[in-house]
């Protein structure tokens, strides 16, 4: 079918087949290659829905008052020691760790993906660990935090180390030329796509979350506990671009949604929670903050379970509860109270209005 044109003395011929054809060759990998970044029709429709949400979430780190938490941090009567060492386990891990799940998204899974939506809302994602990074800056210049100090522990804390080398090897694997057409391949990409969304964004960021979040409930830290929460928000949008992005490329590839590659899946999964539980264990040496230790050990099985079923494979530790109820609540963020001027913003257009739930959490 053919729709003409017949504008002045010129006729344009628009063949609707030729069109539909090339809608039809869009997929996650191995699509229909174009030098043309042409949107329309969309495919994935998520992918643009998740773009115009995490756009209306813009936010900037220079917005959020620092001059509380400078004032705490220079008063050794207000906050302790432990406290002080979550916010520089937190400043320190986390300069770096935002930076690793950026790169992996433009150099890795950006590149690989052919669907011009699933670009779009990747670059996104990637802008938005630029963000990240940049709050977590903004955080040490505020603070006067020595810059090598945070290098140091990225370099020298056994457990960050060893959670840094567990997604790197992952990424490592994918940055040369490869068939994607083979088996062994897509799922390394899958593979990928998994660990960084489920595994490392979905739940190795988690139990900093909840401690910081935790000193912020307590008034402690207040423009630090802003950007968290405000970072959370962008996570939970992150997550669910990697699940949707990793279900339809199973979907597309059934071939090797085997059970052994499922078994696989869960390994890699249960090695993220051993390592996460060892970090805490690091961030939290001791109970402080009004929270245990063992409950956020509890809480990342929790959070890694709900990661699990997610994706379709099953979990874990089967019917555990999630001991730490009060995150959900930290995550309605719809209006702030500007820390000294009392009036209210918003770091959201009104055109789209998304706020985390405890389904999120």
């Amino acid at each position: 079918m053919q729709k003409i044109f017949q504008v002045g003395s010129k006729t344009f011929v628009l063949d609707q087949k030729k069109a539909e054809a090339a809608f039809a060759a869009k997929k996650v990998i191995n699509g229909r290659q174009t030098m043309c970044f042409n949107l329309l029709p969309l495919k994935y429709q998520w992918a643009y829905d998740l773009y115009r949400t995490m756009k209306a979430n813009h936010w900037e780190p220079e917005d959020i008052p620092m001059g509380k938490d400078i004032e705490q941090w220079r008063d050794e009567k207000t906050v302790s020691e432990v406290e002080r060492w979550i916010i520089r386990m937190g400043i320190g891990y986390f300069s770096a760790a935002e930076g690793i799940v950026g790169d992996n998204i433009q150099h890795v899974v950006r590149e690989l993906v052919t669907a011009p939506e699933l670009k779009l809302v990747l670059g996104r994602h990637a802008h938005e660990e630029n963000i990240h990074a940049d709050s977590l800056l903004y955080m040490i210049a505020s603070l006067g935090i020595n810059p090598h100090e945070c290098e140091a522990m990225f370099e020298d804390v056994p457990t960050i180390v060893r959670k840094n080398e567990f997604v790197t090897r992952v990424s490592r694997s994918l940055r040369r030329d490869l068939d994607l057409t083979q088996p062994e391949n897509k799922k390394l990409l899958a593979k990928n796509i998994f660990v960084f969304g489920q595994c490392m964004e979905g739940t190795q960021f988690y139990g900093l979350f909840g401690m910081v979040l935790s000193l912020y409930r307590q008034n402690k830290f207040p423009g630090i506990g802003q950007m968290f929460r405000y970072t959370l928000r962008d996570e939970s949008n992150h997550i669910e671009v990697f699940r949707n992005l990793f279900m339809d490329l199973i979907e597309e590839n059934r071939e090797i949604w085997t059970a052994e590659f499922k078994e696989e899946l869960r390994a890699l999964m249960a090695e993220a929670i051993q390592l996460e539980k060892e970090f805490i264990r690091d961030c939290l040496p001791v109970n402080a903050v009004g929270l245990a230790i063992d409950e956020f050990v509890t809480y990342i099985d929790y959070i890694a379970d709900r990661r699990l079923e997610g994706v379709g494979l099953a979990p874990l530790a089967a019917g555990v509860k999630n001991p730490l109820p009060w995150l959900a609540e930290m995550m309605d963020i719809k209006k702030e109270q500007n820390f000294f001027e009392g009036r209210v913003t918003e770091y959201q257009k009104a055109s789209s209005l998304n706020v985390a739930h405890d389904d999120d959490l």
